[in-house]
């Protein structure tokens, strides 16, 4: 088990990478899955042999609500089908901690339940707000879960210019479920995982 990294230099150095993935072209993208919702992309991903997924659309709220129901803390729970648990087990400033969650079986239970440790950092970006995250080895992993691990992943939330009480959305997650899966079923729950983010996402919001 890790000790528990200085949160100042990992959170820059985290925000740099996010801002990085952000100005990537759009002829490096290719689209993964379509929806009402939002249109997901991806390309390889140079942290491991799996993909980066961009996610992007419009959620109809302005940044703030919207970022409070994504980053760590009780919103996350109620709307998001996916994680089961979620426990803060170290903060560090108000925009920075490191959690644990659990997410639920998909697939048919191809894919088996997973526990992650992520360190989860929020910021300004622009107009709106940047909360990002990658995973730690820490913590004792719990019986019955795979660890799985997240690369440096994250979510832009900006007011739309023309309607500020609108924000435009867009993620970028790079997730390594470990275990032995194969990589097609990996493939097609990650790019269903996030359009069904937004669609979940926005009936959240409309409560």
């Amino acid at each position: 088990m890790d000790l528990l990294p200085n949160s100042v230099p990992l959170a820059t150095q985290l925000r740099n990478t996010l801002v990085q993935y952000h100005s990537i072209g759009d002829s490096e993208w290719r689209v993964a899955k379509k929806t009402k919702d939002a249109t997901v992309w991806r390309k390889p991903s140079e942290e491991f042999s799996g993909y980066l997924y961009k996610a992007q659309g419009v959620v109809e709220d302005v940044t703030n609500r919207v970022v409070d129901h994504i980053r760590p803390g009780p919103y996350r729970l109620d709307w998001d089908s996916l994680m089961t648990t979620m426990d803060i087990m170290e903060t560090f400033e108000e925009n920075c901690c490191v959690m644990r969650y659990t997410t639920a079986g998909q697939l048919w239970n191809i894919i088996a339940p997973r526990e992650f440790v992520d360190f989860s950092y929020t910021t300004s970006y622009e107009d709106g707000l940047l909360t990002c995250g990658i995973s730690l080895d820490y913590g004792e992993v719990r019986p019955n879960f795979v660890r799985g691990f997240n690369h440096p992943c994250g979510w832009f939330c900006v007011p739309l210019k023309d309607y500020p009480s609108h924000s435009l959305l867009t993620g970028y997650i790079q997730t390594e479920l470990r275990g032995m899966l194969p990589q097609s079923a990996v493939d097609t729950a990650m790019s269903s995982t996030l359009a069904n983010f937004y669609s979940d996402l926005k009936k959240a919001l409309k409560t």
